[in-house]
């Protein structure tokens, strides 16, 4: 994967009040003071010890590159907490978060539109979810937005608070990138359903729709205990290891992939990067620019953590999780078979209601003294 095939957001967000006013910087200094002193505000108050929490594991590259992986649930005021601790502790270089660009949405909604977007599920959502995973892939989709409206209606806390909290802070710090790190949604579902049998399938559909049991806060933040959240792994491990395998073992290490790109040495910036003609010749004919080792906040699930260790040291290739298998002649059956019944039962139910809708006009006084009249006529 090239650099430009990387998932960026908002590359090097500034403060949001300029250079100028929040961060003490004159006006009217030159754009290479500028440079020059934000850069030395962001080494001055990044931390060489941090004083990080428990849930965050540092990791380091080859190049001496540090990351920060920071292990949240994904329904906890905590993890904000500690999101937004570990950004200002480090100031870092990179910001990844377990996000693809098809949920890039919840980052710019706030928190009362996302409660109430994911509390609805309906037939829109559901034809969306169809038209861009296909039909298997796309029920499957629904599904799990079930369980996560269901846990939102348990606890009044829309989804992902953490990336947000990820997203405005690295915008507060100079010269930070942003990246989404996570595997494109629809690629995950569809080797998903390519890996399950039909009964299973319906196993873990009917799972899934009878879920009903109620959550407390306290639940939630037991995920964020490492020996409570493996045995829960391997309960689905042992029900489901094809499932498993697809989506958290495969997207371990597309995000621990991901981590080491945006963990590649980062160039110092200069001034001289104008859109002027001069400065473009003199950028080519002068040395090549300085690097140092990067520093990188990665923000993820708390079940991602130990694969992203396990992979940290092995050589990566994600062409192999990123390709879509066809589907089997039975999964196309199956499909064909839930389409004509969808549409045999939509078709019925448009009689059944144009049939009784006539019945009600033939019943009313007007409509029968109409008739009566042309018949009248017609004789």
């Amino acid at each position: 994967m090239t650099e430009n095939q990387q998932q960026e957001v908002g590359a090097e967000p500034v403060p949001e009040d300029g250079p100028g006013e929040s961060s003490g910087i004159p006006n009217n200094i030159s754009d290479e003071d500028a440079f020059r002193i934000l850069w030395e505000m962001k080494m001055n108050k990044r931390q060489k010890r941090p004083s990080l929490p428990d849930t965050v594991t540092e990791l380091t590259t080859e190049e001496g590159s540090k990351v920060y992986i920071v292990g949240t649930a994904h329904f906890s005021d905590s993890s904000k907490q500690d999101v937004v601790k570990t950004i200002q502790e480090v100031q870092p270089d990179v910001v990844v978060v377990e996000l693809c660009q098809y949920r890039i949405s919840m980052l710019k909604m706030d928190e009362e539109t996302l409660l109430k977007e994911a509390k609805e599920i309906n037939l829109e959502k559901l034809h969306q979810a169809i038209k861009q995973n296909g039909v298997m892939s796309g029920l499957m989709q629904m599904l799990l937005l079930k369980v996560s409206a269901h846990i939102t209606e348990q606890l009044g806390m829309a989804p992902g608070g953490e990336f947000r909290e990820a997203f405005r802070e690295a915008s507060k710090v100079p010269f930070c990138k942003f990246h989404l790190g996570d595997r494109p949604i629809p690629v995950t579902f569809k080797r998903a359903i390519a890996a399950l049998s039909v009964w299973q399938k319906i196993k873990l559909a009917w799972g899934l729709c009878s879920l009903s049991d109620p959550i407390s806060e306290d639940d939630v933040e037991k995920c964020k205990q490492k020996d409570l959240l493996e045995q829960m792994m391997a309960e689905m491990i042992g029900e489901f290891p094809d499932l498993h395998r697809t989506i958290v073992s495969e997207r371990d290490i597309y995000l621990t992939y991901m981590l080491k790109q945006a963990a590649r040495r980062t160039e110092l910036p200069r001034a001289s990067e104008s859109n002027t003609m001069l400065s473009t010749v003199l950028d080519f004919l002068s040395e090549p620019r300085k690097s140092i080792p990067s520093v990188v906040v990665g923000v993820v699930g708390m079940g991602h953590v130990p694969g992203i260790e396990r992979n940290w040291d092995r050589e990566l290739n994600i062409q192999e999780i990123m390709s879509v298998p066809p589907p089997s002649t039975l999964s196309k059956a199956v499909a064909f078979a839930a389409k004509l019944t969808f549409f045999g039962l939509l078709g019925y139910s448009c009689y059944c209601i144009s049939k009784r809708t006539v019945r009600i006009i033939l019943s009313v006084p007007a409509t029968q003294y109409c008739l009566q009249r042309l018949s009248q006529m017609g004789q």
